[in-house]
């Protein structure tokens, strides 16, 4: 009997520790994409990027704890659809920042520009301001937190456009070699994009604030 009601309560207790973990997750991607990026000696970025993969496998497990959780949960906390894209959204953050270093390394971009710094640096901003807005969706009490937390990603995916399109430019006018130009953009551009991912998570969160206003 205990089981059949245990199946019509909300699982608060489930689904927010497993959006928390992720968004705790992201930051530490984070922090290492930065450190990855700022390593000159290649024998230690190897580590870094070991680490960043093991956080993206756990991002993937998480990811996979709130599908199964979803799938066993008659009452959510809030709309079924919401709860399905914030989790694909946090993932899509951790397979990009993963997504950055595998590059980095795969095609051998032994020197980091100030334009993959800047970025990097931008990512791990927006995964601490996701980690913040994260943390306050169990109650919906400081929306003030996740508003400003979306604002200040949104403003940092802006940053980070302005940042990919300079050098992009840059690339084309000062560099011949064609191989170097692919491999950077290649970089640049995972980098871009996983501050366009976390603005998608803004997205989300934004929509769940009008949902339960």
């Amino acid at each position: 009997m205990n089981n059949i009601f245990s199946y019509f309560i909300p699982k608060d207790k489930k689904f927010f520790p497993l959006f928390e973990s992720a968004s705790a997750n992201l930051v530490a991607m984070g922090i290492l994409i930065k450190k990855l990026v700022n390593t000159d000696d290649l024998k230690e970025r190897e580590p870094i990027h070991k680490e960043i993969e093991q956080l993206e496998h756990k991002g993937d497990e998480l990811t996979h704890q709130i599908y199964l959780e979803l799938s066993k949960t008659f009452i959510t906390p809030f709309d079924r659809e919401d709860i399905h894209t914030l989790a694909t959204t946090l993932d899509d953050v951790a397979d990009y920042i993963h997504g950055s270093s595998n590059r980095i390394l795969l095609y051998n971009v032994h020197e980091s520009t100030p334009a993959i710094k800047k970025l990097a640096d931008l990512v791990a901003q927006a995964c601490v301001d996701v980690d913040k807005a994260i943390k306050e969706i169990k109650n919906l009490k400081n929306i003030r937190v996740i508003t400003d937390s979306c604002v200040r990603i949104n403003s940092i995916e802006n940053q980070a456009d302005e940042v990919f399109d300079q050098a992009i430019g840059d690339l084309f006018d000062f560099e011949d070699d064609a191989k170097v130009i692919m491999k950077y953009k290649e970089v640049l551009n995972a980098l871009e994009a996983a501050t366009d991912m976390c603005e998608d998570v803004a997205n989300v969160l934004e929509t769940i604030l009008v949902k339960n206003a």
